[in-house]
């Protein structure tokens, strides 16, 4: 039977390195996977692209006005008269109230204007139109 030596027993360390990287890792997936969570609430339209592009996460009403002519809020369909009602009685409760539209790159430009103008007409003010 050996004895071993009190002495030559080496006291243990916790390892932070590894520990960091590992964060770091965590960290970087739980952001990348938000990012593409974004736009889950929305209807597949072919998106005009654009160069200057930017990105807008502070918007109360998402529209999306599909080849067809038919609207969306978010993933729903709704009808015109519906959406701008709502859209009225939303900018009336919250001043920083803001309409994003998606509209399908092959739609008629002259569609989407209307629409942006009924939404004038109710006194929304802030809006936007979504590209790639």
């Amino acid at each position: 039977m050996r004895l071993r030596d009190r002495r030559a027993f080496v006291k243990p360390e916790v390892m932070i390195i590894p520990m960091i990287d590992i964060m770091f890792f965590l960290l970087v997936f739980f952001i990348m996977s938000t990012l593409y969570m974004v736009n889950l609430k929305t209807v597949d339209v072919n998106l005009p692209k654009a160069q200057t592009a930017q990105t807008q996460l502070n918007v109360t009403y998402l529209v999306t006005v599909r080849k067809d002519g038919t609207l969306w809020l978010e993933d729903k369909q709704i009808d015109e008269t519906t959406l701008l009602r709502r859209a009225r009685v939303e900018s009336q409760k919250n001043p920083k109230f803001a309409v994003v539209v998606r509209a399908d790159g092959d739609m008629n430009y002259s569609g989407v204007m209307e629409l942006l103008d009924k939404f004038r007409k109710e006194g929304i003010t802030r809006f936007g139109l979504a590209a790639e």
